[in-house]
């Protein structure tokens, strides 16, 4: 247990006085130590934001932060502690025991009790702890006893029960831009008491903004590559391209295939695709092939958009998806990607419908109303005599004796008799479609009065 976010450190001036070769990496001597320095969440901490507010009142209410990590979670915490004066205790839901925890709340409790003032606790990685030891922090924040602030790198929505959510307020905290982490880069390379000022490393704009893509949004990850180039070069020097290159080789890019990234990646698949847009299509699709994601999954999405979004519009699609599936199957890695990457861009081309997708919904719709409609007795086989005696077959037709193969017999229950669950679009052959159907209809309605007429 930490009581402090500043760790083993004794005081904030040893922390910000550490230099580069003691054991306070970059990363965290570089910390924020009020608003001004806080980059990228302005939306929270700008004039009018909401932890703003909080901390120029120096009043604070438990709440959660829910963002990518490396996005400043853990400062924006301590700045809320210390703007309300409380004492903060420092918990990782994946190091930390929720029985650990709890003893720290039943201490905290009585700590209320004595002299009035709650214990802000920060959990980091709330969502590790599972939903039935969540509920050990309700009655310590429904009577006051604590302040909590989680922090999470997935979906609250999902991952935290519903009854804490309910006590909390949630605020999420954003991945920083190529920008700002420029903007990080340079001070700390400016900043002689915490950063690496005193060793006067040089670094061009051109060489931070490579740092900046690296790190993909993430302010740890860029503090951490620049210690590691400049450890490669002696006091005064500019940073070679080579250190550089050094810290992006064998790179993982960030993606967590079993996290909220997960959905956020397949969801801009799928609507590059749905948008007719190959260029992002391939683009999503090959950085989540080159971050492991498992290709399996990807061809079935594919053939999932394929029927989803294509569907009549282009019979092929579908044929092609299962076509490029089974070619993953046959070539794997690598060569089978190249199959996935060809029908991405089909699909992104293809004319879309979704005219199929919606009359199933449609369909499915009636079907979940509970109302059990019967088959029409037309549409009934009669293997008996009784049957047919009590009326089952009778009014059948068979269209196969028609010449142009139509029947005008109705299909539908009675009680949805003229109900159109599929309606064409008029994109690529499904326009076809639409016109086929429309002059077959009206063929129908035209026999059908007929028919009225001579009986």
């Amino acid at each position: 247990m930490k009581d402090s976010l500043f760790g083993d450190l004794e005081s904030e001036e040893q922390w910000a006085g550490a230099e580069l070769g003691l054991s306070v990496p970059l990363a965290e001597r570089m910390r924020p130590r009020h608003l001004d320095e806080v980059l990228g969440q302005e939306h929270l901490v700008g004039e009018g934001g909401p932890l703003r507010s909080l901390l120029e009142r120096g009043e604070i209410s438990s709440l959660i932060l829910w963002g990518p990590p490396g996005t400043g979670k853990t400062t924006l915490a301590h700045l809320l502690a210390e703007s309300a004066g409380l004492q903060c205790r420092v918990y990782s839901a994946v190091l930390s025991g929720i029985k650990e925890v709890r003893a720290a709340m039943e201490e905290a409790e009585r700590e209320r009790r004595r002299i009035g003032q709650a214990t802000l606790f920060f959990v980091d990685e709330i969502h590790r702890f599972n939903k039935a030891q969540q509920d050990a922090f309700l009655p310590f924040v429904e009577r006051g006893d604590i302040v909590l602030v989680g922090a999470t790198t997935e979906n609250p929505s999902f991952e935290v029960i519903g009854p804490l959510l309910s006590r909390v307020t949630v605020h999420i905290v954003r991945s920083l831009g190529e920008d700002q982490l420029q903007k990080l880069l340079r001070r700390a390379l400016d900043d002689s008491k915490r950063g690496l000022g005193a060793r006067k490393v040089i670094a061009t704009d051109e060489q931070l903004l490579a740092i900046a893509r690296f790190a993909s949004g993430d302010a740890r990850r860029a503090l951490v590559a620049l210690e590691a180039a400049a450890r490669q070069v002696d006091v005064g020097e500019s940073l070679p391209d080579a250190a550089i290159e050094s810290i992006f080789t064998g790179r993982a890019l960030l993606y967590d295939k079993s996290g909220e990234q997960h959905y956020d990646f397949i969801s801009a698949l799928h609507k590059s695709v749905r948008s007719s847009d190959p260029d992002a299509a391939v683009y999503w699709l090959t950085r989540m092939l080159h971050s492991g994601e498992d290709p399996n999954f990807l061809a079935r999405r594919l053939v999932r958009m394929a029927s989803e979004d294509i569907g009549l519009a282009d019979p092929n699609a579908l044929r092609l998806a299962v076509a490029a599936q089974q070619a993953w199957h046959l070539l794997g890695s690598p060569e089978g990607e190249l199959a996935l990457v060809e029908l991405a861009i089909y699909l992104a081309l293809a004319p879309k419908s979704n005219a199929a997708y919606v009359a199933y919904r449609e369909a499915l719709r009636e079907v979940k109303s509970g109302a059990a409609h019967p088959v029409p007795m037309a549409l009934r086989n009669a293997p008996t005599q009784l049957m047919q005696e009590q009326g089952w077959a009778k009014g059948q037709t068979y269209a196969h004796d028609d010449p142009d193969a139509i029947t005008t017999m109705e299909c539908l229950p009675e009680a949805l008799s003229g109900t159109r669950y599929y309606r064409p679009t008029s994109r690529g052959w499904e326009q076809r479609v639409g016109e086929y159907l429309k002059t077959l209809r009206a063929e129908i309605e035209r026999r059908r009065r007929v028919e009225d007429i001579n009986s």
